[in-house]
């Protein structure tokens, strides 16, 4: 069983930076690891991604601001978010994947204009 925790999320103007991270309550080096995101009335879709191998793919609209990492410690994920856009304003949420999936409870991110 894994367990997820994201932190990070915030208020933040557009143009501005924001770093999410995601705890899990074991280590997760062998996951594949996620970022998702879901605003209101939309379904949840794919941010980022990160192999246990360290292969990355990012959602078109993120690409090139946004950038997916492993922390040192092994059971850490990060979500690094620069210029950022009012259409980024969503709850994140963390996605753990070996045979099963695993989600946290989310995380607010708002972008003002």
């Amino acid at each position: 069983q894994v367990q997820l925790v994201e932190s990070g999320g915030g208020l933040v103007q557009a143009g501005g930076s924001l770093r999410l991270s995601c705890a899990a309550s074991g280590t997760i080096f062998s996951f594949s690891m996620g970022w998702y995101r879901q605003a209101p009335g939309k379904q949840r879709e794919l941010v980022a991604a990160i192999t246990s191998g360290g292969s990355t793919n990012y959602a078109d609209s993120v690409k090139g601001r946004f950038t997916i990492s492993r922390g040192n410690a092994k059971n850490t994920v990060y979500l690094q978010m620069n210029s950022l856009k009012p259409e980024d304003t969503a709850v994140y949420y963390c996605n753990a994947n070996r045979l099963r999936e695993y989600w946290g409870q989310g995380t607010q991110v708002t972008v003002s204009s």
